[in-house]
Formats: C-alpha cells, structure tokens, sequence
C-alpha cells in the first residue's frame, strides 16, 4: 500500500530529477538490456585482445647539416615531424620492410597493425606494431624502423647527388673557361687589353674555388636520417585491459547505455510514468495509489488484502477534508479513456468508504450504456428517493431513468449504501439532463448525506460533461501506464471548460484478471463490454422489487422507455 499525496504546485528541480531517476528506474528491461549488450562487448574486446601484443621501437630524426654542433642550427625548422610521420606510414617503407620479413600478404594488411606517432615538442617517430605473437610484433617493428631510415637515408643521398651532380657541371664550365682564357694570355702582348683579361680569369678562378668548397660540402655530410634510440623487443605481456577488466568497463559503458536508452525513452514516453506526472497533468493532488489489483472487485469484504480497503479509506477521508467537497458532498467518479472498470470499482469502493463513517451514501450508475452494477453488487430493494414520492410527483409516469426504483447494496462490515443502477435508455443526453438526475444528486443537501455518481469515460462518450455543473468535484481514475498526459490534460480542460473542478486523481495498476481482458475492455463505436455477474447467492438472486409511486410529472421532457420497449424497438408515441 502506497499512501501518497502529490501536490500539483511546481516542484523544486531536486526533486523533479530524484523524480525522473525514479522513472528512469521503471525501464528495468531498457537498463538490462543496456548492461547486457555492455558485458557482451566486454567479453569480445577482452577476448578479442587477450591474444595481441604490441612492440615499440623509436627514433630521434636529424637533418644533414655540416655542423652538428652548431647552435644556430635549428633542427625543428629543419624537419617537418607531420610529414616525417606520412613518410613513415607510406607503401613505400611498407614495401621495403615487406621485402625485408618475406612478407607473403599485402601491403595493406601489413600496414594495417602499424602505428607512428610523434610526441610533442620533439623530433621523435615512435613505430608501435601490434600481432599475434611477442616476436612477430618486435621483428616487424623494427623492420618497418629500418626501412624508414633506408628509405630516408637513400632520399638524402640522392639529393646530395643530385646537387653535387650539378656543382660538378657548373664547375666543369667554368674550368674550361678558365684554360682557354688562360691559353689566350698566353698569346697576348702587355698591355691594357691584356690586364683586362687577366681580371675575367681571375674572376672564373674565384668561381672554380668557390664550387670546390661546396661540392667538398656536400661531401663533408652526415647523410644519417636519424638514430635508433629504441630497439622493438618481444613484449611479456599481451596488450589491452584483460577479461576481468574489460568486463567491468563494459559493465559500465553497458549501464550508461541503458541510462541513456530509457531517458530518450522516457522523453518520448507520452504516458506519465509517476504520480508526480498526473498531478501536473490534472492540476490537482494525488489521492491514493492503490495496489496492484485493488480494482479487480468492488466491495473492500471481497479482496483478501486488507491494505486495499485503508487506501480507500484514505483517499475517502482525504476528500472528505477537502472544503469543496466537504460543503455539499457531491462527488463525480470518471475514467479517461477505454474500460470503466477502474471507476466503477473506485466509485463502489469509495461509497462504503463513507458509509463506514456514518454517512447516508447513495451511489448513482449514470453509465447508461453499458450498466453493469446492479447484477455485481450485493443489492435488494429499498424504499424509493424522496424525488419521486407521490407529493411531488402529480402526473402519471411509467418509464425513464432514473426509475422510481433505489436499491440497497450490503456492504459488510462497512454498513449499506443506496444505489440507483444504471439502465439502457434511447436518448442518454436527454436522460443524463433531466430534472430528476438534478433532483437525485441533490439528496446530497440532506443532513449527513453524500451522493457518489459514476459516468463513462471521459474521452469516450460527453455524458460526464452533463454531470459536471451538478456536483462538487471530480475524482479522475486512472492506470498511469494505460494513458497520455495529454489525456489528462484534455480531461482537466473539458472539466473546467463545463463549469466543474476536479478533486484529485486514483492511480492505479491493473491487476492480472483485467489485463487478460483488456481488448474486450475497450469501448468505442463498437459497444461496450459486457461483464459475466459473479454468482450470487440466493438471498439476492431475485430481481429487486421495483416501486411504482408518482404520476411522472417530472419527466415529460424526456424519452421514456420500457424495458420491452428496448426488447422490441417499439417507442411509445408520446416520445416519437
């Protein structure tokens, strides 16, 4: 038994999220199935990396330079690390190392395990090979290392190459220029001429000397791409967390992954998940939550659980405190939508309630298109309401609803309340506004009394609608599982739109026996439900004595009815 009282007013935001985690909570199934799939991934990257190993090697890169030591020289603006990197990663240094191990697959997968990063703020390549086996990642490794230093040693040399290759021509041009001029001073006489000449020669000699000292500076270089400052060696240990750890990070990703699922559930969820979500929808507190199959039957002597019969008594008091009600005790008992059952349990429910507290309870059926209460409750004949005694009834009456008929319903412990059992009419809009529905809902003036109505569905039939201006307050019953929030909300709307307030909400869960029967419980354009009565013993078995008082002056505005008239279709001419 839940004993809860949500107020409508805005709650605070630690409270709005403890109430979201609790709803959270409710997509048990989301959660497991997140936390599965998390354990299950896992187990797969546990074993999927329970058998790989990963070896490293590392070399620090130099540029050639004639002067290693000189501290102008600087080695970060010589070397571009982000294409160093590239080189590294290339078919090229692939191909090469390939050659080297008698690689018998493709490049591709040979590069596929192979990783080359570059520490910051250095001038660092770190090659990391990961395989299957300790010795297999350490020789790859080292020999993709070794073919990246090849292949860039051998880039530098013929670039050396091919600058000294040029120098070499250029200093062969100018050389022969130099012995030809050489010859013709030779041959010429002293003179101004020839002291001209002389100057062009020793120019071309300056010339020679100066490409002699590059070309012996170009020979002069280190052509070393770099140093091997880490050699790959056979790790002792495969690479990755291990089982037992991989299955506690899955554990963890798996349950923020159902957190996830069940929140972008929730957000798309239209049903309110909590007593909170009703009483915002609603605009008004929740009474009680009623245990799981509390609805199932009628009367609190019928249920073996005796929590079902206090959490009545508590929504019963807590309306009778409530100032609305209180004055004129007049109390309206809807569904939103689909079956009934739910309100005709809570409305029975609620009229033993106040019984048990003394009051002169009379429970009106104003479902008259799918009655069901007067062959399930244990009912015998009573005296007539006060309405239809002969003093205030002149003219002759014979049909209608309601009847000139109240019964007695036995309530056990709880004592006995009337009630005025539905019945099948022609025109139920005309039946539910008639003055003698009026006068009925206001035996509730009388010292002591309290009327109790129960309607259709809200969202189903307007006949509630027409009730509404005649009783205090409105008691909306329903499973939060099995409705829209913006039902309630239209609910609230239609209420206050027809001039009436609602009280406060039931909710509930449906129990086993109406859930098996829930596609017959739906109600529309196709009928209603039909109920089998449980069985009833012999002191109530025979149908209850109608009393025929009154001329019926009170309902000439009415379409009046007889039961064979219903049988036969027959209306009586005075209603036509």
């Amino acid at each position: 038994m839940t004993h809860s009282h949500v107020t409508a007013v805005e709650d605070d935001e630690p409270e709005l999220l403890r109430d979201q985690f609790r709803q959270l909570l409710r997509y048990r199934a989301i959660i497991t199935a997140g936390i599965g799939i998390g354990l299950l991934g896992g187990v797969w990257f546990g074993m999927s990396n329970a058998d790989t190993y990963v070896a490293t090697s590392q070399v620090v890169l130099r540029a050639p330079v004639n002067d290693p030591f000189n501290p102008s020289i600087s080695q970060d603006k010589t070397l571009n690390m982000g294409s160093e990197r590239q080189t590294a990663l290339s078919s090229s240094v692939a191909e090469q190392a390939a050659k080297k191990l008698g690689w018998t697959g493709t490049i591709g997968r040979l590069q596929k395990d192979l990783q080359v990063t570059n520490p910051p703020q250095s001038q660092v390549l770190q090659f990391s090979y990961t395989a299957d086996t300790p010795q297999a990642a350490a020789d790859r490794a080292n020999a993709v290392t070794q073919a990246y230093l090849a292949l860039r040693q051998k880039q530098w040399t013929d670039v050396r190459a091919t600058m000294l290759a040029g120098q070499q021509r250029q200093l062969d041009e100018v050389a022969k220029k130099h012995d030809q001029k050489t010859k013709e001073l030779d041959r010429m006489p002293d003179g101004a001429a020839r002291d001209a000449e002389y100057g062009v020669k020793t120019n071309l000699l300056n010339r020679i000397n100066e490409l002699d000292a590059r070309i012996s500076q170009l020979k002069s270089l280190d052509m070393s791409p770099g140093t091997v400052i880490r050699v790959a060696t056979a790790p002792g240990y495969s690479d990755g967390p291990g089982l037992p750890m991989s299955i506690g990070l899955g554990a963890l990703v798996g349950v923020a992954l159902g957190l996830l699922a069940a929140w972008v559930r929730l957000v798309f969820d239209p049903a309110p998940r909590s007593a909170g979500d009703v009483a915002r929808a609603v605009r008004a507190p929740v009474l009680g939550t009623l245990p799981k199959g509390a609805t199932d039957v009628l009367l609190a002597d019928d249920h073996t659980d005796a929590r079902v019969a206090e959490e009545y008594r508590s929504v019963a008091f807590r309306l009778a405190y409530d100032q609305r009600f209180a004055d004129r005790r007049r109390l309206l008992v809807v569904a939103p939508r689909g079956s009934n059952e739910a309100a005709v349990a809570v409305a029975s429910h609620l009229a033993a309630s106040f019984a048990e507290t003394g009051k002169d309870v009379l429970l009106i059926e104003a479902d008259l298109r799918d009655p069901t209460l007067k062959g399930r409750l244990r009912a015998h004949a009573a005296a007539a309401p006060r309405w239809s005694s002969p003093v205030e009834n002149k003219e002759n009456e014979e049909g209608g609803w309601p009847s000139r008929r109240q019964l007695s319903v036995d309530a056990g412990e709880s004592g006995s309340f009337g009630l005025v059992p539905g019945e099948r009419v022609r025109n139920v809009a005309r039946a539910l506004t008639g003055p003698r529905v009026s006068r009925l809902i206001a035996e509730a003036d009388s010292p002591n009394a309290t009327v109790v109505v129960l309607a259709p569905p809200v969202l189903n039939y307007a006949d509630a609608l027409a009730l509404v201006d005649r009783v205090d307050g409105v008691l909306v019953v329903c499973d939060p599982r099995g409705v829209h929030r913006t039902d309630l909300q239209r609910i609230r709307e239609l209420i206050a739109g027809a001039g009436g307030t609602v009280l406060g909400a039931v909710v509930h869960t449906s129990g086993r026996r109406r859930r098996a029967s829930k596609q017959d419980g739906r109600r529309g354009s196709s009928g209603g439900r039909r109920y089998a009565p449980p069985p009833r013993t012999e002191e109530f078995a025979a149908e209850p004595e109608q009393i025929l008082l009154g001329d019926g002056s009170d309902t000439v505005a009415l379409r009046s009815l007889r039961p064979e008239d219903l049988r036969t279709g027959d209306i009586r001419a005075g209603d036509r």
